[in-house]
């Protein structure tokens, strides 16, 4: 079953989940989803805000073209999602601990989200832009951050020998996120 330009608001669906219907065009606004199931919902063109999908499972949800603004998404597994298409925006968002091990996310726009020890292992974040993100203790291993815009982003440790940064950019007041592996001081 779809549904088509429906706006959903103030839903609590923790005691009820969502069916596994497609959406598209819908808008989700100051619902709550945390520790609920997602699983084999189909997003398309939808927009989420003010909403809370911490711990939600994942597993074989598609998110096509769907915008995330100010949510709360603690924890979330993303690599469990169906990759097939999967296009997403994140602004204002709060993202700690997620995870998006393996998973293939050109372009992706975060702007002003907590990224906080979020697992970026082995994915592809090439031509991305990170605007004014925080990345305390964010895991970047072998993960393909070519062409990536960190330049307004902070606290990010990204050891340059073992994730791809061709002609990413940084500033250059937090390079030495670049070189905290190196254990060198830089006053």
């Amino acid at each position: 079953m779809a549904l088509f330009d429906q706006h959903f608001e103030h839903l609590d669906f923790t005691a009820q989940p969502l069916p596994s219907h497609d959406f598209e065009d819908c808008t989700f606004s100051f619902c709550h989803f945390s520790e609920g199931s997602l699983m084999k919902v189909r997003f398309s063109n939808c927009k989420f805000t003010h909403c809370n999908l911490s711990l939600c499972h994942l597993k074989g949800t598609a998110f096509r073209k769907v915008r995330f603004e100010n949510c709360k998404m603690l924890g979330l597994h993303f690599e469990n999602a169906n990759a097939l298409g999967i296009q997403m925006t994140f602004q204002h968002c709060n993202l700690t601990h997620a995870s998006f091990f393996q998973l293939t996310l050109k372009k992706t726009l975060f702007s002003a989200c907590k990224l906080c020890e979020v697992d970026f292992t082995e994915s592809n974040f090439t031509q991305s832009q990170f605007q004014a993100c925080d990345f305390a203790g964010a895991i970047f291993y072998n993960t393909n951050l070519e062409q990536v815009d960190f330049r307004t982003s902070v606290r990010y440790s990204i050891h340059p020998e073992k994730n791809k940064i061709k002609k990413a950019q940084f500033s250059q007041s937090d390079i030495h996120g670049l070189l905290d592996q190196y254990g060198i001081l830089i006053e």
